[in-house]
C-alpha cells in the first residue's frame, strides 16, 4: 500500500519531495540552531544525499517524508513524515514519525499539525498498528511535540543511539509510541468536542 504524495492540513501542504528542493533542505540542514540536537550540521553534499535517501525510501516503502509548504505563502518550511529507522534497536523494525523545520517556522504549531497528519496517513492509509518517535533526551522541544500528538513515553524504552558513541552528549534517546487503538480513541474524542474549536494546532 502506498501513502498519498499530497496531504492537506488547515495551513499546510505535505507534498512529494523534489530534487529542486535540495537548496531548501541544504539551508535548513546547515543551520546550527536547527541541528542542535544532531551530531552536527550537514554539508550541502550530505544534505543532497539525504534528499536522495528520502526519494529512495518512497520508491522502496511506498511512504516517506513530505516537504512542508505553507498554503498561504507557498513557503518551504521543512519536512515531516514517516520512515523506517535504518539502525537496529530493541524497538525495530518500526515506523517513525519525524519532522525538521526551519527556524523561521518555529513557534507556529506547524510540527504538531504536520505530525498529526502523518499519523493519520500511517494509521489510516497504511494500516500501521504502531508508530514511534525518538530524539535526544536533551531535545525538550521535539519531545513536547510527541506529547502533543498523544504519544506515550515509557522510561524503560529509552535507549542509546547505536550510531553514536556511548559517551556522546546526544547518545541517550527517549522513545515515544502511539498505537492505532490509542490514536483512534484520541481522534474520536477530538471529534466530540465543541464544533469550531481548533484542537489541531497546539503551539510548538
Amino acid at each position: 500500500m502506498r501513502a498519498a504524495t499530497l496531504v492537506e492540513t488547515p495551513r499546510l501542504w505535505l507534498r512529494q519531495v523534489r530534487a529542486a528542493d535540495q537548496p531548501h533542505f541544504a539551508a535548513i540542514n546547515a543551520d546550527p540552531a536547527v541541528m542542535e540536537w544532531f551530531p552536527r550540521p550537514l554539508s550541502t553534499l550530505e544534505s543532497d544525499q539525504f534528499v536522495e535517501r528520502i526519494l529512495g525510501h518512497w520508491r522502496t516503502e511506498g511512504f516517506g517524508l513530505w516537504a512542508l509548504e505553507v498554503k498561504r505563502t507557498g513557503a518551504f518550511i521543512g519536512f515531516t513524515g514517516l520512515s523506517r529507522p535504518a539502525f537496529q534497536a530493541h524497538f525495530t523494525p518500526a515506523v517513525e514519525v519525524g519532522w525538521r523545520l526551519a527556524r523561521s517556522a518555529w513557534g507556529c504549531g506547524y510540527a504538531s499539525e504536520a505530525g498529526r497528519a502523518s499519523l493519520a496517513v500511517g494509521f489510516g492509509e497504511l494500516g500501521l498498528e504502531e508508530i514511534v518517535s525518538f530524539t535526544s533526551r536533551l531535545n525538550r522541544r521535539s519531545e513536547a511535540v510527541m506529547r502533543r500528538l498523544g504519544m506515550v513515553h515509557h522510561p524503560a524504552d529509552d535507549f542509546q543511539h547505536p550510531n553514536l558513541p556511548p559517551d556522546h552528549l546526544l547518545s541517550n534517546h527517549v522513545l515515544y509510541r502511539i498505537s492505532r487503538e490509542h490514536w483512534l480513541a484520541l481522534e474520536a474524542g477530538a471529534g466530540a468536542r465543541e464544533p469550531g474549536t481548533d484542537h489541531t494546532i497546539p503551539p510548538d
